[in-house]
């Protein structure tokens, strides 16, 4: 008997060695591998592979897109500012519109502690309008739509009509293409055209100083050969603000100046060029025709150029300034105007009569001798220093 049980004993070991030998030569059955890894995963680690599985060739699925919302924030360094808005400075510019001679404050005379409207509004509008260089064709427009408003009861108190006005301005001065020079092309070339002493010299003397703290490459040149002294003028603007001048013999031809310029221009990559000409009254046929002959010049050398030409015209001129825009455009394809000056008046509606009757954008504005006082128009942000109150600041900012 005891022989028996060291028998079975035996076979008892010897199967249960089998057995264990068995499970450690064969890999797991799926549902086994399936347990075992579920079990790896929740205690946070990869299940290992069967000896005898293939490694897959398929390639790991790429990571989910961000969404929209994150795709199109843009980064700060590609995130361009606005700029930056000041009521304030423009308003200190043109002070003396504001002052009670001016046209702000002979306006606000009509309003100011009047609750109910006088039947002699319009009238009063109307003189102060046409006495501030606005004339009479822009005084009537803007007048059209407030005299229609009390017609239907639609101004009921003198402050809706005063924002009438102000809106009604806003229309006329935000045209298409108003605001600062914009660079379509490389070089971009700028033809600058006025009358003597309106202020084209420093004009592009600012615009040079403003463009190349911008980090612009600017050409100035000096195209008023007859003239000394606008040329030492712009070597000095040129000097102040680190760009090339670019200057011929006293009295040559200024489309040939133009003509070497751009061609030096287009073969240096400047950014910017900017053309002075000679100051040419616009009641003489045979300047205007030079003017025209630099202007098919700069097409020669480049293609579309020059890409913006800019009537420069003194804002304390009044109505003949509208005469000048008109003259002017009749010669050449006009991109704009440049208003300088307009610290020195009390009236300043030229500015509204030029972009109504010419209909030709305002694109710099001169409210001081500074570079910085050359400002790029805005609509609203002119109206809102000319006719907004002095409260109105926060609002408009």
């Amino acid at each position: 008997m005891n022989a028996a049980i060291i028998v079975a004993t035996v076979a008892l070991v010897a199967a249960i060695l089998w057995l264990a030998l068995r499970k450690t030569a064969l890999p797991e059955a799926p549902e086994d591998l399936q347990r075992i890894g579920a079990a790896k995963r929740r205690a946070g680690t990869r299940p290992s592979a069967p000896a005898t599985q293939k490694k897959s060739s398929t390639r790991p699925k790429p990571a989910s897109p961000p969404q929209a919302t994150e795709a199109l924030e843009p980064t700060g360094a590609h995130r361009q500012a606005p700029r930056a808005r000041d009521i304030d400075g423009l308003r200190r510019g043109m002070a003396k519109m504001r002052e009670s001679g001016g046209i702000f404050g002979r306006l606000k005379d009509i309003f100011v502690g009047k609750k109910e409207l006088d039947p002699r509004l319009l009238d009063a509008l109307e003189e102060v309008l046409i006495t501030s260089d606005v004339g009479t064709t822009t005084t009537a427009r803007l007048l059209e739509s407030i005299r229609d408003g009390l017609a239907k009861n639609q101004l009921a108190d003198s402050e809706k009509v005063w924002g009438a006005l102000r809106e009604r301005a806003t229309e006329l001065l935000d045209l298409p293409g108003g605001g600062g020079i914009r660079e379509e092309a490389t070089p971009t070339v700028v033809l600058m055209v006025g009358v003597n002493g309106a202020g084209k010299t420093t004009t592009i003397g600012k615009l040079a100083t403003k463009f190349s703290e911008q980090g612009k490459k600017v050409m100035i040149v000096a195209g008023d050969t007859f003239r000394a002294a606008a040329v030492q003028q712009l070597q000095a603007w040129g000097n102040r603000a680190g760009c090339e001048v670019f200057t011929t013999k006293e009295g040559a031809d200024p489309a040939s100046v133009v003509f070497e310029a751009v061609t030096k221009a287009v073969a240096e990559k400047h950014d910017i060029v900017l053309c002075d000409t000679a100051g040419r009254l616009h009641t003489k046929s045979n300047l205007m025709d030079e003017i025209r002959k630099v202007h098919r010049t700069a097409q020669k050398v480049l293609d579309g150029a020059p890409h913006e030409v800019l009537l420069v015209v003194d804002g304390t001129t009044g109505q003949n300034a509208i005469q000048q825009a008109a003259e002017f455009g009749n010669a050449l394809p006009l991109t704009g105007i440049v208003l300088t000056k307009l610290d020195g008046t009390a009236k300043g509606g030229v500015v509204l009569a030029i972009a109504n009757e010419q209909r030709l954008p305002v694109r710099y504005i001169g409210v001081g001798e500074r570079a910085q006082d050359l400002r790029d128009f805005d609509a609203a942000e002119f109206v809102e220093a000319l006719l907004g109150g002095n409260d109105d600041d926060a609002r408009a900012a």
